[in-house]
């Protein structure tokens, strides 16, 4: 399988050349099951942040471990997860990865024209 343009499942949000954010859907299209990621460049290095929103249905949990736990740690502890097709996580991949390049690429550009103006 090939990544495709338009790709299935990863939806891009924005775009300043040195930050590119996505949005990632899961295969059970809820909602509350997506995540976003970010890639980044700045001077030093190229990072990748992944938000994710964990909801829990209080009520189904015991709450006296989950008071406890949020006494002794400071919060409750939740997963989740997004489930993706082969050609999602392929075009997922391949996201990242073009990504990543295009704001190193972006950033370099950027460094190399500030020290010419030096």
């Amino acid at each position: 399988m090939k990544a495709q343009t338009p790709a299935e499942g990863v939806l891009k949000l924005n775009d300043w050349g040195e930050s590119k954010w996505y949005l990632v859907t899961c295969d059970c299209l809820d909602p509350d099951c997506v995540h976003t990621v970010e890639v980044e460049a700045d001077d030093y290095c190229v990072t990748v942040h992944v938000h994710t929103r964990a909801t829990t249905t209080f009520w189904n949990k015991n709450r006296w471990s989950q008071i406890w736990q949020i006494l002794v740690k400071g919060y409750a502890e939740m997963e989740t997860t997004v489930i993706l097709k082969e050609q999602q996580a392929i075009n997922y991949a391949e996201t990242l990865t073009s990504a990543v390049n295009d704001v190193k690429i972006f950033k370099d550009k950027e460094l190399a024209a500030r020290s010419k103006k030096k």
